[in-house]
C-alpha cells in the first residue's frame, strides 16, 4: 500500500490544519524556525521582558532540532528532531501567540493537546534517527537569534518536502492515545 502525503506549506497551515488528521503522512514546505530548550528559555525571557522576539510567532512552525554543522554543499547538517515533551512547558503560551504547528518526536502533555485544540494547531512528527535525511529538504537556513547557542540557536530554514505525520490533530486527536 502507498501511501498518501498531503502537500502542505507553512503559509497556509494554520488554515490546513482543519482538514488534517492524525495519521496523515504529510509533505511541508516553507519557512519553520528550530528552537530547543535553550532557545525557548530565552524566547521566553524575551517575552517576559517585552523584547522583540527572533520571529513572528503568528502563524509560525517550530522544529524541535538542533542542527549539526553543515557540511560543504549542503544547507544543513543532520537535523533530526528531538524530544518534544522537554518544549511542553513552554508550548501552550506559544500556542496561545498564535504558533500554527510544532514539529518534533514523541507525546505531548494534556495542556499542550487542549492549547493545540483551543488554537486550531497541530503537532506533526518527524523521524528520530533520520537526521541526514531530514537534511535533505532542507533548501536553506539561517541563524536569526541566539548564536552562542550553536546548534540550539534559533535557525530559520526554508523546506521543501520535508516528510511528517501528523501526531496530533487540531480536534486533538492523537497517534498517541490508547483509545
Amino acid at each position: 500500500m502507498i501511501l498518501e502525503r498531503i502537500k502542505l506549506h507553512t503559509k497556509n497551515l494554520k488554515e490546513q490544519a482543519a482538514t488534517l488528521k492524525a495519521g496523515d503522512s504529510v509533505l511541508l514546505s516553507g519557512t519553520v524556525y528550530t528552537a530547543r530548550d535553550a532557545a525557548h528559555k530565552r524566547i521566553f525571557e524575551q517575552i517576559e521582558e517585552n523584547k522583540p522576539l527572533p520571529f513572528v510567532v503568528e502563524g509560525a512552525v517550530i522544529y524541535y532540532a538542533g542542527p549539526t554543522p553543515t557540511p560543504e554543499g549542503m544547507a544543513i547538517g543532520s537535523c533530526g528532531p528531538t524530544t518534544s515533551g522537554r518544549m511542553d512547558p513552554f508550548s501552550p503560551r506559544l500556542m496561545d501567540m498564535g504558533l500554527a504547528g510544532m514539529i518534533g518526536k514523541g507525546n505531548r502533555s494534556k495542556e499542550v493537546v487542549d492549547a493545540i485544540r483551543r488554537n486550531g494547531g497541530v503537532y506533526l512528527c518527524a523521524i528520530g534517527g533520520a537526521g541526514a535525511l531530514a537534511a535533505q529538504s532542507v533548501q536553506s537556513l539561517e541563524v536569526v537569534a541566539f548564536e552562542d547557542l550553536g546548534c540550539e540557536s534559533v535557525k530559520k530554514l526554508e523546506l521543501k518536502d520535508f516528510p511528517l505525520i501528523v501526531a496530533i490533530d487540531s480536534k486533538g486527536n492523537s497517534l498517541f492515545s490508547e483509545s
